[in-house]
């Protein structure tokens, strides 16, 4: 490929040069010769700060977003960095995303738990899928490390290559706020869009919940593309409503919830074990089994099997995929050791996830039957939104029998003034609570105070394996930390088969 060729679609405003590209990429410590480095402004980065470093690795071409052309080089000047970098991409594996079709889930929780339900049901039609997002990148059996929700134009564009490769024909993406914001997903089609809900969080970021919704509502007006053919939305949301108003003039709207929308549940009955219930369909009803737990799961089911719909999945798949997914990592996960009590995992780090984490903590003690109280465990992320922290601090007391307040990712902040900022809100809820900055011994202490029927909620990081701090990057799974403090307590020391509890 030459450099005009790789340059096709870039909104380039001067160019010069032709020489044959063998390879691009925005970090100029990759770049090897015969290549195109893209120098792009970043967050906290810039990359025509390493234009010379790129050059002397080999690079025979440049892409960049704020420099005029040097005489030199071949160059292009650009308008947007990384709009430019998403067309070379897409470019130089022959555009791939054009070749899939692509369902993107974007909203503020349950992402990641309708990106694998949707994906179950998906494989139990018998198509072979692809799987972009938080936990996990997934090319039918192949799962990768997921660096981030939604990868660079660079990357994203190399996975769709690999996914067309091993001969998938459907993609399943979460689609983050900040990857719409910063268009890393400009030139993706997406055939189906999906919107789950939207409260406050990432304000750090986007400053208003009014940027935030604009942030996510892009990719129901396509980037780059036309908008996608059809778009599921949340209908039991304020801002899916609004969503809804705006989609209703260019392309099909699908509208779901529990209990309204073209589909809903009804019958539904929450226990121990399981959820079942009447999935309502436009095509009739279909009844439901999920090993999933929760209100909040039933959104989730709801919403994929509204998205398979849109995808042309026939209802058995449906059915199905729903019964085959019995867990997400650290999404409601159980750590089973034999413990007289329930211990569960999960992500959720605002205050609308806390509220239905305990929520569904309250319906799982309710169907069990018998007393049984609500130990929370959470933190509150540093460099990041401190106005929601109040607020998870009352939605935790708000919904738990006794809470530790402990450390999250604190990042660059004290771990203290993290906690001080959440506990005007914890003490707003007047439950009892105390205070442990050290999340190790949070958990631990947790464990301790349960007794048997109480349930153990381990709030925050859910499937992450590290703890950011001020000094770095530490090993930290909430999973393992809790599975040694059942050990310590006198409990077994191996996890049950999720499938099995």
């Amino acid at each position: 490929m030459n450099f005009l060729e790789l340059l096709d679609g870039a909104e380039y405003v001067a160019q010069q040069g032709n020489p044959a590209i063998a390879g691009l990429d925005y970090d100029s410590r990759r770049v090897k010769p015969g290549w195109c480095f893209v120098a792009m402004r970043g967050g906290s980065a810039d990359g025509n700060e390493y234009i010379d470093a790129a050059l002397q690795a080999g690079a025979v071409a440049v892409v960049s977003d704020s420099l005029p052309p040097r005489p030199d080089v071949p160059w292009a000047q650009v308008q947007h960095g990384r709009r430019a970098l998403a067309r070379l991409s897409a470019n130089f594996y022959g555009r791939p995303a054009e070749l899939l079709f692509i369902t993107g889930i974007t909203g503020t929780n349950g992402k990641t738990t309708t990106s694998f339900l949707l994906n179950a049901m998906l494989r139990a039609a018998g198509r072979k899928v692809a799987l972009v997002g938080t936990v996990e990148y997934r090319i039918e059996d192949e799962v990768y490390p997921a660096p981030h929700t939604t990868p660079e134009p660079l990357e994203l564009n190399q996975f769709f290559a690999r996914s067309l490769a091993a001969g998938c024909t459907e993609a399943v993406m979460e689609v983050s706020s900040h990857a719409l914001q910063q268009q890393r997903v400009y030139g993706v089609p997406f055939d189906v869009a999906i919107f789950t809900n939207l409260t406050r969080d990432h304000l750090d970021y986007h400053g208003t919940m009014e940027e935030y919704f604009a942030s996510k509502a892009i990719l129901f007006q396509g980037s780059g593309t036309e908008p996608p053919r059809a778009a599921v939305i949340n209908i039991e949301d304020d801002y899916g409503k609004r969503l809804i108003k705006f989609c209703k003039k260019q392309q099909e709207v699908i509208t779901y919830g529990v209990d309204s929308g073209d589909f809903h549940a009804k019958d539904l009955n929450i226990t121990s074990t399981g959820t079942r219930f009447q999935l309502v369909t436009p095509a009739g009803e279909l009844e439901i089994w999920s090993p999933l737990l929760g209100r909040v799961n039933v959104f989730n089911v709801v919403s994929a099997a509204a998205a398979a719909y849109a995808r042309n999945i026939e209802p058995r798949a449906i059915i199905d995929g729903v019964y085959q997914l019995n867990r997400v990592a650290g999404r409601f996960e159980r750590v089973d050791a034999g413990q007289p009590f329930t211990v569960i995992v999960d992500y959720a780090h605002s205050d609308d996830a806390l509220r239905n984490l305990t929520a569904a903590a309250r319906d799982f003690l309710a169907q069990r039957g018998g007393a049984g109280r609500i130990i929370t465990v959470f933190g509150c992320g540093g460099d990041r939104d401190r106005s929601k922290r109040p607020l998870m601090g009352e939605a935790a007391g708000a919904g738990s029998d006794f809470v530790i307040l402990t450390s999250d990712n604190p990042r660059s902040e004290n771990p203290l003034d993290i906690m001080n900022d959440a506990l005007p809100g914890l003490q707003r809820s007047g439950t009892r609570y105390t205070l442990e900055p050290d999340r190790r011994q949070a958990i631990a202490l947790a464990i301790t105070e349960a007794q048997p029927g109480d349930i153990v909620l381990i709030a925050g990081k859910g499937h992450e394996k590290i703890q950011v701090t001020s000094s770095g990057t530490v090993p930290f799974d909430d999973i393992e930390e809790a599975r040694k403090a059942l050990q310590a307590a006198g409990y077994g020391a191996a996890e049950a088969d999720p499938a099995k509890s």
